[in-house]
């Protein structure tokens, strides 16, 4: 009999989700109450108001999760109304669950339900931030050689030399050396900064590359000191452009391993096949 109860209040939830266009979530305030098992909206509204409350006190904007909106309703008399009403994404929702008495069935059953789903969604979302992130430093790794290849034509016969020309302009970058941002973000000696970037910095690597390949290709450039200053005025210069959009690369935090995160979605897709194989 419980579990009957549980089926059908979550397949309530279900049955009223409404998605746009771009497949994003969110629920009518109105068919929510319902749901609930509220029966005035003045009630319920006091409801909502707190949730806002609760959102804004986790610094997170109350406006992205709880809009403003209305709906026309027919009356008995047969004419229309305009009446108030909330479009809430699926924190909003578990916010409202949590605001309100857990005694209650409903209550309850809706904050398992819109917890878990946000859990779903928040994981949903790292999963594709860790795919970008892999994605972006696969080609800063190709571009690193490039420009290696193209330093060493030029410069550079010996792996140690290019170390040195590396730092100065990751100083640049973040007016810190290798050995300093390691210290500072207690990444490994001997592993890559790379490898603990956010997907901004990886891009922004990879940026400074391309446009120093292509300048030394398109003007000619030769030596040490010429080379070592198309460089760093590149990183300068986008030190400056993430700065003036209120990006400062030093303060940016450091990121789980994509070594680790590589290995992981590597045995998911092993087990998969696997799993399909025995299927």
């Amino acid at each position: 009999m419980e579990q009957n109860i549980i089926e059908v209040v979550q397949k309530t939830f279900e049955e009223i989700k409404i998605q746009d266009e771009t497949w994003f979530e969110f629920w009518s305030a109105r068919e929510l109450m319902k749901s609930l098992g509220y029966k005035k909206w003045q009630t319920f509204k006091k409801v909502i108001k707190k949730a806002e409350i609760a959102c804004n006190n986790s610094w997170i904007e109350s406006k992205n999760h709880f809009t403003d909106a209305s709906k026309m309703v027919w009356l008995g008399s047969g004419s229309k109304r305009n009446i108030k009403d909330y479009l809430l994404t699926r924190y909003a929702c578990y916010l409202i669950a949590q605001n309100w008495d857990s005694r209650k069935v409903e209550i309850s059953l809706a904050q398992t339900y819109f917890a878990s789903q946000t859990r779903k969604l928040e994981l949903a979302e790292q999963e594709i931030e860790n795919t970008k992130r892999l994605e972006a430093r696969k080609k800063l790794a190709k571009s690193e050689r490039q420009i290696e290849d193209t330093i060493y034509n030029r410069w550079i016969k010996l792996p140690l030399e290019f170390a040195t020309f590396k730092n100065k302009w990751i100083q640049a970058l973040y007016w810190l050396s290798v050995k300093a941002l390691k210290n500072r973000k207690w990444i490994p000696k001997k592993r890559a900064l790379a490898d603990f970037d956010t997907e901004v910095e990886l891009k922004a690597k990879d940026f400074i590359y391309a446009v120093t390949d292509h300048n030394i290709k398109k003007k000619q450039l030769e030596w040490k000191d010429i080379l070592e200053k198309e460089l760093v005025d590149n990183s300068k210069a986008t030190r400056k452009n993430l700065i003036d959009r209120d990006v400062i690369p030093e303060k940016l935090d450091k990121q789980e391993d994509l070594k680790l995160i590589e290995k992981i979605i590597e045995k998911r897709l092993k087990n998969k096949k696997i799993k399909n194989i025995i299927l």
